[in-house]
């Protein structure tokens, strides 16, 4: 009986299985031992750079959470129609999840009701009441919260988790109650997870932002930052964006989605 040929695999072949096998390994480890967690979400704008913060994401290995507004874009519809919709579709694919941040951008100006009756002032940044300010009673805010999640569905393919996020994070406790009563949980952001991506390039450099996230974020902070900011001359995103994910790495943070966090995994696990 002939014995089998001896098979002889070509040397450049051992290289990037290697790296591939490495780079499985460290991914593993990391989420086995992922034990200063942070919370980086982002919140729509004239998406601008988000072709941009997508392949730093996906370069890093990172997942966020999405709060997605109907917003004015630079190119295209608005943030959550067509034109955005296989941008979207893509993230889902990659692992990140989804929330709303009110379909028109609406932001809280004041209570408008009674206790028994709640109503608020309301004025959105987007939609065809761009800039107007009128009463929406609380089920009207509800919808407002559930049609831009059910517009993320749609596009996604992905149910977003029971929670939104306030324009400019403006709430008051009328408006939170109301919103939990129809089963969407706030999210905020802590108070060293501002990233600064708003404020005036002119008196605060993306240099000087850097700087005070890498030496100001403590573990469990929840990030924020957004996907392109009209008034910011010189953009946050990407600039500071895959920096601060590398060194917030060297300080031994890692990343995960608030799906993963432990003030919220209650809240999504009573949900239907």
């Amino acid at each position: 009986m002939r014995s089998l040929p001896r098979l002889r695999w070509p040397s450049s072949w051992f290289a990037p299985v290697l790296i591939a096998l490495s780079a499985l390994s460290t991914s593993a480890n990391a989420e086995k031992s992922c034990e200063k967690p942070l919370y980086l979400t982002l919140d729509t704008g004239h998406m601008g750079v988000a072709d941009l913060v997508a392949d730093v994401l996906k370069r890093q290995h990172v997942v966020v959470t999405f709060f997605a507004a109907n917003e004015r874009t630079q190119v295209g519809d608005g943030s959550l129609g067509s034109h955005w919709a296989p941008w979207w579709k893509a993230r889902a694919a990659e692992g990140h999840e989804f929330a709303s941040h009110t379909f028109d951008h609406a932001y809280w100006r004041g209570d408008a009701g009674k206790p028994s009756a709640p109503a608020f002032r309301i004025r959105p940044s987007a939609g065809p009441r761009e800039g107007q300010e009128f009463v929406m009673t609380a089920p009207e805010y509800c919808e407002e919260i559930g049609r831009a999640a059910r517009r993320l569905q749609q596009i996604t393919g992905k149910a977003p988790l029971p929670f939104f996020r306030a324009p400019g994070g403006k709430t008051s406790p009328q408006l939170l109650a109301s919103a939990r009563s129809c089963g969407y949980a706030h999210v905020g952001w802590s108070p060293s997870g501002f990233l600064g991506d708003e404020l005036s390039s002119d008196k605060v450099s993306n240099a000087a932002l850097l700087q005070q996230a890498l030496r100001n974020v403590r573990s469990g902070d929840i990030l924020l930052a957004h996907l392109g900011i009209w008034s910011r001359k010189d953009p946050w995103a990407p600039a500071v964006l895959e920096p601060l994910i590398v060194g917030l790495k060297d300080r031994g943070f890692c990343f995960k989605t608030l799906r993963d966090h432990p003030d919220y995994r209650d809240w999504i696990q009573r949900r239907p």
